[in-house]
């Protein structure tokens, strides 16, 4: 058995032991928050350098930064299509199993009023096109870092390193660093991965403890189990169907093997909630351990991070038309094309961040008149299932890696040593 299936075996162990933890001793399961936290900033400290580092060697090692316009076109497509497909996934399951029309009228007697949320409602699709445009750029490069604000960073990045490609040798010096900074950050993410299961078992066991010590999550998720439900089974259609098929036809690895070898950087996912955090992970599991040329994995994945937000916008798709169902608002067929557009949009201008998708859905229930209030009925199950949907973005990200490889300007194989 190779270090990667122990690994893997060890972060499982340590996930179904930390929500045993989490339900039967919660009060234990908090004080474990800490050492949750020291992993998770671990992980978040690589990011900014990494990201930047990696994209930066990427485009010198490609030598000319034109090279790249087919495959960030086929990235940007990759990127879109799978969105939509995940939106549509969603749609189709929430109007066949009807979760809203499930609901009681009693279990919406605790709805919390957020007015905060409410406040933000004034958000249109063109506000969000404005926004997508002004997140690729900055006028403050350390403050970006500071607030990991990523486009602007690899927007940044690919302009930097396409002037030191023009100038070649003079900055020799320059380059040299660059790569061997971006060598030594991915050695420093194989050390902290030999922690990964001890930091993956207090991650989840405190996050689990807190949800028990407040008492009203199992409560809660009786009350709205279906709509649990149909997002955990449009998540799992995406990511067990449609990614699979996509990686199948454009790259031909095998589905199986390849989620085999991407799995610390899915419980990674799992266990953070967070894409940008678990980049790190994701970078080295795609280049170590599935054999994806570091070229397309330092090109794709800082870049899916940020905008490739799958299972987010399948998830605000469902919870938009499930609040429908819930106030008995019948949505025609164009309202539900506009929740698809707006969701796959406000997706793709979610952060990397664990909960994003309650801001972002706050536009998609806009764009068709629903109050934006009902989201404090999905509030007490948000936190499980930004978990689910974090990793299937993190999958999504993984495989479009290494579809964009086979079209990356130069011949690249996957390393012999890991087949995928």
């Amino acid at each position: 058995m190779g270090k990667g299936n122990h690994l893997t075996i060890a972060m499982l162990v340590a996930i179904v032991g930390a929500v045993v933890v989490g339900v039967g001793a919660p009060g234990m399961a908090l004080h474990l928050e800490i050492g949750g936290e020291v992993f998770l900033r671990l992980l978040k400290m690589l990011v900014v350098p990494l990201v930047m580092s990696s994209v930066m060697s990427g485009i010198i090692g490609l030598g000319d930064v034109r090279k790249l316009r087919r495959p960030g076109a086929v990235a940007i497509a990759y990127y879109l299509t799978t969105t939509l497909l995940a939106v549509i996934v969603g749609v189709l399951l929430v109007n066949w199993i009807e979760p809203g029309g499930r609901i009681q009228g009693e279990a919406l007697a605790g709805l919390a009023k957020d007015e905060s949320i409410a406040a933000t409602a004034d958000a249109s699709i063109a506000t969000i096109l404005e926004n997508l445009v002004l997140m690729l750029f900055t006028d403050n490069l350390i403050g970006a870092m500071a607030d990991t604000q990523l486009l602007p960073l690899i927007v940044f990045s690919i302009l930097f390193a396409g002037i030191l490609s023009v100038l070649g040798e003079r900055v020799g010096r320059v380059t040299e660093f660059i790569v061997q900074l971006n060598e030594a950050l991915m050695a420093f993410i194989l050390m902290i991965m030999k922690i990964a299961p001890l930091g993956v078992f207090c991650l989840v066991a405190a996050r689990f403890g807190e949800a028990q010590a407040q008492g009203a999550f199992l409560e809660t998720l009786q009350q709205i189990g279906w709509y649990v439900l149909t997002v955990l089974l449009g998540l799992g259609v995406h990511a067990f169907v449609v990614l699979p098929v996509i990686l199948w036809v454009f790259s031909r690895r095998r589905p199986g093997r390849f989620l085999g070898r991407m799995s610390p950087a899915l419980l990674t996912a799992f266990s953070t909630a967070s894409s940008s955090a678990t980049l790190p992970v994701t970078m080295e599991s795609a280049v170590d351990r599935a054999g994806v040329a570091r070229e397309s994995v330092e090109f794709v994945l800082p870049l899916g991070a940020t905008i490739n937000m799958d299972g987010t916008a399948l998830y605000e798709a469902v919870a938009a038309i499930f609040i429908a169902q819930v106030l008995g608002i019948e949505l025609s067929l164009l309202q539900q094309a506009t929740v698809a557009i707006t969701a796959t949009l406000a997706a793709i201008g979610a952060a990397g961040i664990p909960e994003a998708g309650l801001v972002t859905m706050v536009i998609v229930l806009n764009a068709v008149g629903l109050p934006v209030e009902y989201i404090g009925i999905l509030l007490s199950v948000d936190w499980l299932l930004d978990r689910f949907r974090t990793a299937v973005n993190v999958w999504g990200d993984s495989v479009g890696s290494a579809v964009v490889e086979k079209v990356m300007p130069f011949s690249v194989q996957p390393d012999s040593k890991n087949p995928s």
